[in-house]
């Protein structure tokens, strides 16, 4: 053991020094560049990490150009006095905070970019301000890799040795940290001093790196047992001007376009006391309409109006931040802040002002309302899917919102849930005097909950109308696939109430007022009849090409008017159930479909 021990308490004093000046720059340089768009930011980043990938002495001698006599900040810091960086234990401190701030910076870059983005949305939406997301949501759910980084950082500023030799020199109880006490004992042969110092370095490292996994290890268990420091209900800081009366009467309006490369969207519609449905398949731009809605995105032009308040008016530079919005947003996942309990996420939207026994009585009403009264003290990961949805519900219903958003909040449920879950969610909103949209692909899904229906395709309204409208008399060949129709042929007007549909093989008599632009004939496939006579008129022998079973009905592929010679050579598709396909199957070939005149959908181009 060397009596000289002060190269560990200079060790000590500059890297825990540079630790800390690394910990709160390279954290606030993360969240900058976590939102930074413009153009640059390739260049900033890799001047940020340039530390990391360049030699230690170049380094040095970059930091001893800027820091010397004749540097810029060399010639800045003589303005007040004899002060000077080079060869003292602050430039030891500046080097190792350079070369440990890259470690930093990436780790906190990378924690936050992990964070899931719905978090963020919501937590937006409930009103909440930028730092607040970030104190409240971002900080606590960044712990464990920021302070993974930390202990990265204080290591690698412990460890430092080219750039402190370049800027501080070695001055032995000045400047010479433990790696420079390392180089030059063995340098001067004293091999059982440089084993010293490389012990106490091995054993600083490792004894951080080994605190923090137990302090991980020990978190995730309390976590697993609802253990988790309490965050306090009542330190939310939003605006007062947040609780409001919902008018009956008000509504939204939206008139927006959002243009992509290679997609448009633009609709226009209105939300006024029943619920909204967006029925489109993937990529149709409903979830993109939310997000407008919310703030989230901005519409290239356009304007989205909520009880009388303009919130998006492109021609008069208008758009209101998601926390003034008052709208509620439920997304697909439920986005429930995993580090808080089912009460304090309830609690999260509830206006500023409020005592802490008015918000307990909120957030009970709350429980109680979706079911969940005594399960306030759980975390999220410890509730079932539905309950889950029901919080997230529940949350976005406390602040009383204005509008409220569902982004397919049954998607990730099974059956039997779904439909358990679907029939609260109609309670629900039927109780609710706020303007809501409902997001969905799923037709059936979106019959049961919604009274109005916007179909959209391709970022394009396509039909806009009641429910019973809708699937009765869809407007195009697109609206028709989506609200389920299986079964088109494209047709042509042979005289007046008679068509012929050319796929099908067959000429059809019809009841409704033929288009003047007809394009196709279709037919719901539960709307075929399929019999052993034929009878009627549009009705025609067929033959079975294949079926298809689900547990309560029999599609059968039909061929009309000729057998057919393999399974995917059919006219129709028939839903049956099975009680019929039971009487059905044994009957001799062929069988007779009649489409049904009332039941014949005309469609234009």
């Amino acid at each position: 053991m060397p009596q000289d021990l002060s190269p560990l308490w200079i060790s000590l004093k500059t890297s825990l020094l540079a630790t800390v000046i690394t910990f709160f720059v390279g954290i606030a340089a993360a969240y900058w560049m976590l939102n930074y768009r413009s153009k640059g930011k390739s260049l900033i980043e890799g001047i940020f990490v340039s530390p990391l990938i360049l030699p230690p002495t170049v380094v040095g001698f970059l930091l001893l150009m800027f820091f010397g006599k004749f540097g810029l900040a060399g010639q800045f810091l003589e303005k007040f006095g004899e002060f000077s960086i080079v060869f003292n234990w602050y430039g030891a401190a500046i080097a190792a905070t350079v070369v440990s701030f890259p470690l930093m910076y990436r780790t906190a870059l990378g924690t936050f970019e992990q964070i899931d983005e719905n978090l963020l949305l919501v937590a937006k939406t409930l009103g909440a301000s930028q730092m607040t997301i970030f104190w409240r949501v971002m900080l606590p759910l960044s712990v464990p890799g920021i302070l993974a980084g930390t202990t990265l950082a204080f290591a690698r500023a412990l460890g430092e040795f080219g750039a402190t030799l370049m800027l501080a020199g070695n001055i032995p109880g000045q400047t010479q940290t433990m790696p420079l006490a390392i180089y030059f004992a063995v340098e001067g042969g004293a091999n059982n001093e440089a084993w010293f110092w490389s012990l106490v370095i091995m054993s600083t490292s490792l004894s951080s790196i080994v605190a923090v996994n137990i302090w991980q290890q020990s978190r995730d268990k309390r976590m697993k047992t609802g253990g988790v420091e309490t965050v306090h209900v009542a330190s939310q800081k939003f605006r007062k001007d947040r609780t409001c009366t919902v008018c009956k009467d008000s509504g939204l309006f939206v008139d927006i376009e959002k243009n992509f490369p290679g997609f448009d969207l633009k609709v226009t519609f209105n939300v006024s006391g029943e619920v909204l449905g967006l029925l489109g398949g993937s990529g149709a731009g409903k979830s993109m309409i939310l997000r407008c809605l919310a703030g989230v995105e901005t519409p290239t032009a356009g304007k989205i109006i909520l009880n009388g308040r303009v919130l998006f008016d492109s021609a008069k530079k208008i758009n209101i931040p998601s926390r003034d919005r008052r709208i509620g947003f439920l997304v697909q996942n439920y986005a429930l802040f995993p580090h808080m309990t089912v009460a304090q996420n309830i609690a999260f939207g509830l206006q500023k002002g409020l005592s802490n026994t008015a918000i307990k009585q909120q957030v009970e009403t709350q429980l109680i309302t979706v079911q969940l009264e005594g399960l306030g003290d759980r975390y999220p990961h410890q509730l079932s899917g539905g309950q889950q949805q029901r919080v997230a519900l529940a949350r976005a219903l406390a602040s009383q919102p204005e509008a409220l958003l569902l982004d397919e909040p049954f998607s990730a449920l099974d059956t039997y849930l779904r439909s358990q879950l679907e029939q609260e969610m109609i309670d629900r909103l039927a109780n609710y005097n706020g303007a809501a949209l409902f997001v969905t692909h799923n037709m059936e899904e979106a019959y049961r909950v919604c009274p109005n229906l916007l179909v959209l395709d391709k970022g394009s309204s396509v039909q806009y109308s009641s429910k019973h409208d809708i699937f009765k008399q869809p407007a195009t060949v697109s609206v028709a696939k989506i609200t389920g129709c299986k079964n088109f042929s494209q047709a042509v007007i042979i005289e007046p109430q008679l068509v012929e549909a050319i796929d099908w093989g067959c000429t059809l008599k019809v009841i409704e007022p033929i288009p003047n632009q007809l394009s196709h004939i279709a037919i719901r496939a539960h709307h075929i009849s399929v019999s052993n006579t034929p009878k009627k008129e549009n009705t025609f022998p067929c033959y079975l090409a294949r079926t298809s079973e689900t547990p309560h009905r029999m599609t059968l592929f039909l061929k009309l008017n000729s057998p057919s010679n393999k399974n995917n050579d059919y006219h129709l598709q028939v839903e049956v159930l099975k009680e019929k396909w039971v009487a059905l199957k044994d009957q001799p070939s062929p069988w007779y479909v009649y489409l049904d005149p009332l039941r014949l959908i005309l469609l234009e181009d």
